[in-house]
């Protein structure tokens, strides 16, 4: 990002707004935490269904809804994750914990979206004998999504 872009954002309304509330900063602060829970709190239990633990629950119930309960919530730290950004993005920018979470974040992302757009997938929640790149893909989502919690808690100690 230009420093110009990284300024116009610390400038905007939301922004602005944002560092003069301490009650708005925490509500969205709060919006984020919980928009977090809810992600981790969906993708892990998928994920461990998918390497083979909980063999009783069937994956064409849990794997939709868990799916997109994930979806939500990653979609919901995104736009809180921007919010809270807006407030200091020279210096979040330049963070190395910062960088690392968002590249965690896309990795995350792009592994689900292969994962989801594969044959594996379908043929895993038609019933089927889960595939083992999918075992495999669950075990890196796991460890991807656990690492990007940790760089997010390692922002505010850089």
């Amino acid at each position: 990002m230009t420093i110009a872009l990284l300024e116009w954002l610390a400038a905007t309304p939301l922004a602005v707004a944002l560092r003069r509330s301490a009650l708005l900063y925490m509500f969205v602060n709060a919006s984020h935490i919980l928009s977090i829970g809810l992600l981790i709190g969906a993708i892990l239990p998928l994920d461990l269904k998918l390497m083979g633990f909980f063999p009783s629950v069937p994956l064409s119930v849990v794997g939709p809804f868990l799916s997109r309960a994930a979806a939500i919530g990653l979609a919901a730290a995104i736009v809180t994750g921007f919010c809270l950004f807006s407030v200091r993005p020279m210096e979040y920018a330049g963070n190395p914990a910062f960088l690392a979470k968002i590249g965690l974040l896309v990795l995350g992302v792009l592994n689900a979206g292969i994962a989801h757009a594969g044959y594996a997938w379908r043929k895993s929640i038609a019933g089927a004998v889960t595939a083992a790149r999918l075992r495999v893909g669950a075990l890196f989502s796991a460890m991807i999504w656990l690492a990007a919690v940790v760089a997010g808690r390692w922002i505010g100690f850089i």
